[in-house]
């Protein structure tokens, strides 16, 4: 893809029931690389992945938590030489056939970032979003953008692509190991100056998609405000912060 070579990142736990469904709409005529990483599954996601002809299988011995999961996933696609580094969820609740419209957004060098948004359009409702993570989503999205004065129709998506250029410019080494991980990135890159393009995408919740639940959640919402006020007083000059470079 106009010489770029484009690696997909799978951040996998107890992903075994539906990974080779999601593995196999994967459009190879333009994806080069596969990295698949598990976080201490009790399943036998590794030896599906290994059996699927994933060559980069790696998996933590001790559970690190969804953002370090990340972590080893941007860390192997950069050592692979990725130039456009997507992240799919190997539940299948995002489809992989959103692949070659966002790294092609990229390559095109329209965006450096582009997220797959559920809000956009009605996917997430018509796609089984439950009624009080619809409503957390659009109220933490609109403190957000008044927060970090952006303008996205969610930050919450955990279907994203990014160049390499952008994984290089921010430090999201020293981010959460938990989920408020993708929101610490997202902020960073905005104030790191990198505009983010979006896409609307289809989504699917049912049992075996991964989800966090209620009291975590609420964690996560905590999380993301905090995040958004460090953005905030980082942007003003008020104080300085170890993630923002």
């Amino acid at each position: 893809m106009k010489e770029k070579k484009v690696v997909v990142v799978l951040p996998a736990y107890n992903a075994a029931s539906t990974l080779e469904k999601t593995y196999k709409e994967i459009p190879f005529d333009i994806v080069d690389e596969i990295v698949l990483v598990d976080d201490a599954s009790s399943d036998d996601t590794v030896e599906l992945g290994k059996s699927l002809g994933i060559k980069h299988v790696i998996r933590h011995v001790d559970n690190k938590g969804y953002g370090g999961n990340q972590k080893s996933c941007y860390n192997k696609a950069l050592e692979l030489g990725g130039d456009i580094i997507i992240m799919l969820h190997p539940d299948y609740q995002y489809t992989p056939l959103l692949i070659p419209s966002m790294a092609n957004i990229i390559a095109n060098d329209l965006y450096q970032v582009v997220l797959a948004s559920r809000i956009l359009g009605q996917g997430a409702l018509r796609g089984g979003m439950p009624m009080y993570k619809y409503i957390a989503n659009r109220v933490l999205t609109f403190t957000q953008n008044i927060l970090i004065n952006a303008k996205l129709s969610e930050y919450h998506t955990g279907y994203r692509a990014y160049s390499a250029e952008v994984l290089k410019a921010i430090n999201y080494q020293d981010n959460s190991d938990d989920f408020v991980f993708d929101n610490q990135v997202i902020s960073q890159i905005i104030y790191a100056g990198y505009e983010i393009g979006e896409v609307t995408c289809p989504t699917k919740y049912f049992e075996e998609a991964s989800s966090i639940n209620f009291s975590r959640s609420i964690k996560y919402g905590f999380g993301v405000l905090g995040t958004s006020i460090k953005h905030f007083l980082q942007r003003m000059g008020i104080t300085k912060f170890k993630m923002y470079k």
